[in-house]
């Protein structure tokens, strides 16, 4: 029986707690919708978590890393200032901390953004020349960079981030800022405060998220190698959803140094291709430590993971209930092709499946409530009125579920839920290699569908959480198409640092079918 967990006043609590004005209007929506959403979260109480200890970071073998301070050349004052709306003799200039706050909220006066593109999947054109496009995350020296969102349009960055760095050190130009969810919240590509990136292989249908504008501009072939990020399902979805490659790395792989965070324990710099042959060559160029990211410096990178078994898992919990017949079908014939080549197949479980949404729905939006509050309009962009619906939504969850008296029955609880992922996963790599899985449980949908429904959409990630929420990494590649053309594709499991190994099953897959070769024709 579902219970009134949070009132219209306690919604309004807070709001002001995270530095939110809403109308009355917004009020009720959020008062309806955040009451579903943590109905929903109840389902983690059923899971038996007493001397099971929390788990708040997944890294392994990492230390922290030390280094000579040095004097060198930072910004100037006028480089620092450069971003702020309102500055007086070389200082931000901000409101009085004392005063009022005021409740209303302002109307936005939206400037229409030039569409490059007829998916509306490029922000901006950086270099017609360039050979790479970044996800709208990736910071870019003097190139516009928005976090599909309009809180950062007109920002301009005044430095590259590493994974941008090392790309332009091996040659490779940025050609386009690509359309992406908001701040990385949303599987489907629709909540760019931008519009909804369009799906190439039919324009009524939704991309996938976040990483919607990279998966678009590699399947069109506009570029050869995109990038993207990884907090659940960000770049798998909109692989599977374009008919295109991609690799959600091990945490802690590539440096997240100056890629906007949404939920930094969970966040996976990564990239899209049309080949895994090509996704396994990008990959090296941003496989590495990084001096600017501590959580780069773990010494069981590049480990020997030992002679493999030839042995494929099957996740029995994800091929239950809720997956569409059409995907399944299609994804058997997947396992199947593996099955003709000589591997092994078997069924393994994990158990704790169904609280997947339910524990990555209370970390990761308590950690975006905590990241997002750096956005204040002072020091660069604009001030909070200017976040969208699902930025609300999610800052507000996470406020609250981290608030006192609630951090116990929310955020630890699904902390502790998260290590029990991590021991599902531990033991079914001790029985086989690596782990076969779909991505989404349906085919791409009409843009508008969900939109109604903040916790349908959520419930889209259920495949998508265990890799995420253990931090080991997922390689999805195309496995067929449904009857009516929409692109499918499956996911590639395994333990930390088994990056190698997938790509060499990624490629043995590609050497017996063409899925991946499919271009759109619209």
């Amino acid at each position: 029986m579902k219970k009134n967990i949070l009132s219209k006043d306690q919604i309004k609590h807070i709001a002001k707690l995270a530095n939110l004005s809403l109308d009355e209007k917004e009020l009720q929506v959020y008062t309806e919708q955040l009451a579903s959403v943590l109905n929903y979260m109840e389902v983690l109480q059923e899971v038996d978590t007493k001397n099971v200890p929390p788990t708040y970071q997944v890294l392994d073998g990492t230390t922290n890393v030390f280094r000579e301070d040095k004097i060198k050349n930072s910004f100037t004052q006028k480089d620092a200032l450069i971003q702020s709306k309102v500055t007086h003799k070389g200082y931000f200039l901000t409101k009085n901390v004392f005063e009022k706050r005021k409740t209303s909220v302002k109307a936005l006066n939206h400037r229409k953004r030039k569409v490059i593109d007829k998916y509306n999947a490029i922000l901006s054109v950086a270099d017609p020349k360039g050979n790479i496009g970044h996800k709208d995350l990736f910071v870019t020296k003097g190139i516009e960079t928005t976090a599909g969102s309009r809180v950062l349009e007109g920002f301009i960055p005044q430095y590259d981030s590493s994974v941008v760095y090392d790309f332009k050190e091996a040659g490779y130009a940025t050609k386009y800022k690509l359309n992406q969810d908001a701040w990385g919240h949303g599987a489907s590509g629709e909540n760019s405060d931008f519009g909804p990136t369009k799906n190439p292989w039919n324009s009524n249908k939704v991309a996938g998220g976040s990483s919607s504008g990279s998966a678009v501009v590699v399947a069109t072939r506009k570029v050869d190698v995109a990038t993207a990020t990884d907090t659940c399902g960000s770049i798998r979805m909109p692989s599977s959803y374009n008919n295109v490659c991609g690799i959600k790395p091990t945490y802690g792989a590539v440096s997240r140094y100056g890629v906007i965070a949404f939920a930094s324990s969970l966040d996976c710099p990564g990239l899209l291709s049309n080949s895994v042959r090509n996704l396994r060559k990008y990959f090296k160029v941003i496989n590495k430590k990084d001096p600017f990211d501590a959580t780069s410096q773990s010494k069981n990178r590049g480990q020997n993971l030992g002679r493999q078994k030839g042995i494929i898992g099957i996740p029995i919990e994800f091929l239950g209930e809720g997956i569409d017949s059409e995907i399944k079908e299609i994804f058997m014939q997947a396992v199947e092709t593996f099955r003709k080549a000589n591997f092994k197949v078997r069924k393994v479980s994990l158990p704790h499946t169904k609280y997947g949404i339910a524990a990555y729905y209370i970390i990761a939006p308590t950690e975006t409530a905590s990241n997002l509050a750096r956005y204040d309009g002072v020091r660069y962009g604009n001030d909070r009125g200017y976040f969208g619906p699902e930025a609300k939504r999610r800052i507000m969850l996470g406020t609250f579920a981290s608030s006192a008296g609630y951090t116990g029955r929310y955020y630890e609880k699904a902390a502790r839920v998260r290590t029990l992922f991590i021991r599902d996963l531990e033991k079914a790599y001790k029985k086989v290699d690596t782990i076969l899985a779909p991505v989404s449980p349906i085919p791409p949908f009409d843009i508008g569908e969900k939109s109604g429904d903040p916790l349908e959409l959520y419930l889209m990630d259920i495949y998508a959480a265990p890799a995420s929420l253990s931090g080991t990494p997922s390689l999805s590649i195309p496995c067929g198409f449904t009857k009516t053309n929409l692109p499918v594709g499956m996911q590639i499991m395994g333990p930390r640092w088994s990056e190698e190994i997938l790509f060499d099953l990624g490629e043995q897959y590609q050497k017996l079918t063409d899925w991946h070769k499919r271009e759109p024709q619209s």
